[in-house]
């Protein structure tokens, strides 16, 4: 997993600081690690920017003004619900050799036999949660969807982890991560066939 350096700002916990912030293109967040006090900082919103929207998930070295660097991910995002604008990230430290659970994309190999038949790809889920050391992390998690037939869905349980070594997928084992889709026309043909019954 690639390793991304973030320029941050400590910054003190006023009143209206954090809408002040925002105004002026700099997002509040908090820095944690388990145990230890929690550290406010203030960071550029194009710089998380690149980070929150990136296909891929990264460990990031948070850098600051004095040289000192932390190592951390990204554990929340808050967006506003209008604008859909960063307004508050946590990141959390770790160490080497800390068990983390971190959210990572999902993304598709190979062409799926019900694409070849007129049918879509659909990733239900864009992002799982795994959990393991910080250097087992991959960038995103691959799935095969050769054999995927149209209306077939691959779950949780079924993604194939032996490539993964010494990681697990914490979500529910019956969530859906990727179907392939019926045909528009045939999907609408269905759906009428369903009205007239």
């Amino acid at each position: 997993m690639e390793t991304i350096a973030l320029g941050v700002e400590p910054r003190v916990v006023r009143k209206n600081e954090a809408a002040r912030l925002r105004k002026s293109g700099i997002v509040p967040a908090v820095i944690y690690h388990k145990g230890e006090e929690t550290v406010a900082v203030s960071i550029n919103e194009i710089a998380l920017n690149k980070l929150v929207h990136s296909a891929e998930s990264h460990i990031i070295d948070l850098q600051f003004p004095d040289g000192k660097t932390m190592r951390s991910f990204i554990k929340d995002v808050q967006f506003d619900p209008v604008t859909d604008r960063v307004i508050h990230t946590d990141f959390q430290l770790f160490a080497a050799d800390e068990i983390i659970e971190l959210e990572v994309p999902v993304a598709v190999s190979g062409n799926a036999v019900g694409v070849e038949k007129g049918g879509k790809i659909q990733i239900i889920r864009h992002a799982l949660t795994i959990k393991g050391l910080p250097a087992d992390m991959p960038d995103h998690l691959t799935i095969d969807v050769t054999a995927l037939e149209i209306g077939h869905i691959i779950h949780v349980k079924e993604i194939p982890m032996s490539g993964y070594s010494g990681l697990s997928i914490m979500d529910d084992p019956d969530t859906p991560v990727v179907s392939v889709l019926a045909p528009k026309k045939e999907a609408e043909a269905t759906d009428e066939a369903t009205a007239e019954a």
